[in-house]
């Protein structure tokens, strides 16, 4: 009995070791790529949005419109992964905060942005999967919902089991 509770706390903590190892490459995959391009923390997004004395930033979601269907940060404008910075037609010192499922979509089109000569441009490190895995909020149109899009069933491993939405 004993041996058999302490392979279950190994698995449990090699379970959670995993999914640590996986956001530490990922994080780390997403810098080497965009080095020039500056990261906020989600913890640090959240405080921004919260705070009454400075301009909120444009929130880009960078997700295939099925993705950002399920569910997006509260207020974020949908940019598909593939469209040219010109879409966007800001102040060039707007503040901006692109995410998508963990980074890399939205730290590629920050960086079109930045090479845009947008000033103000950051990425949410871990982006919605992060999010919503801190408890953070999350929207369907005005709507508070529970889901995220996984994106797929590799990359849907980074979410929590309970917060990642049935694909087809």
């Amino acid at each position: 009995m004993k041996l058999l509770f302490l392979l279950l706390v190994l698995l449990v903590a090699l379970a959670t070791s995993a999914q640590a190892i996986g956001w530490k490459l990922v994080n780390a995959k997403i810098r080497s790529e965009f080095p020039d391009v500056p990261r906020i923390s989600t913890h640090e997004l959240a405080a921004w949005l919260n705070d009454r004395t400075r301009p909120a930033p444009v929130l880009l979601d960078v997700r295939e419109r099925a993705e950002f269907e399920v569910s997006h940060l509260r207020n974020a404008l949908h940019v598909a992964p593939n469209a040219e910075a010109a879409v966007i037609a800001l102040p060039k010192e707007q503040p901006i905060v692109t995410y998508c499922s963990v980074g890399y979509r939205s730290g590629g089109f920050a960086q079109k942005l930045r090479d845009a000569g947008y000033k103000n441009v950051l990425n949410l490190e871990g982006s919605i999967f992060q999010w919503a895995n801190e408890g953070r909020p999350v929207f369907r149109a005005e709507v508070k919902v529970e889901k995220v899009h996984p994106y797929d069933r590799t990359w849907g491993l980074l979410l929590k089991k309970k917060l990642r939405a049935t694909i087809q």
